[in-house]
């Protein structure tokens, strides 16, 4: 028997690698930025009639079970009632409001999920956390997992099982 007689193996899926997708725990609900930017009074100050006004006649069941982000791109000072006022309005509609931009709402949603999370099954295991997403995975997410997975796993990788980069690796204990 030759070596091209013999069976292909996939020895990555016989392994005890546990590969954990950041990109699955994506928010699945629709993400809303509200850019104060839009109802300033000459792209400069926000006067508050007008901003009531606006905000009353807004239609806030675009937000339905959304995720929301408050921010503003212009560079004006915002008083903290403005944000408040927002979040009062918005807060029956969008499952939840955060401040900041889209990409600060994600970096706290992955924040939070990797804290809440509990990771015990993991204790002593090798593990990879896949790099290739089609989301934007915060790179914060990769960094807290990190921290997180350090204390309890054996081993940490990143990449794909086949193709790894070493993160980090217990130490063997000496008998």
């Amino acid at each position: 028997m030759d070596a091209s007689d013999k069976p292909l193996v996939n020895r990555v899926a016989q392994s005890s690698l546990i590969t954990i997708n950041l990109e699955k725990y994506y928010p699945a609900e629709k993400i809303i930025a509200f850019d104060l930017k839009d109802f300033l009074f000459h792209g400069l100050i926000l006067k508050e009639k007008d901003f009531r006004t606006a905000l009353a006649e807004y239609d806030w069941t675009t937000l339905e079970n959304g995720l929301l982000a408050i921010y503003c791109s212009a560079d004006a000072i915002i008083p903290t009632w403005a944000f408040m006022l927002v979040t009062a309005y918005a807060t029956p509609f969008a499952k939840q409001v955060f401040l900041g931009s889209k990409e600060d709402l994600i970096d706290k949603f992955y924040a939070d999920l990797i804290e809440t999370t509990d990771w015990s099954h993991l204790e002593g295991q090798r593990v990879v956390i896949k790099g290739c997403s089609d989301k934007p995975v915060p790179v914060s997410a990769y960094v807290n997992l990190t921290k997180k997975l350090q204390p309890i796993a054996q081993s940490i990788m990143f990449g794909e099982p086949c193709s790894t980069v070493p993160i980090f690796k217990r130490p063997r204990k000496l008998k």
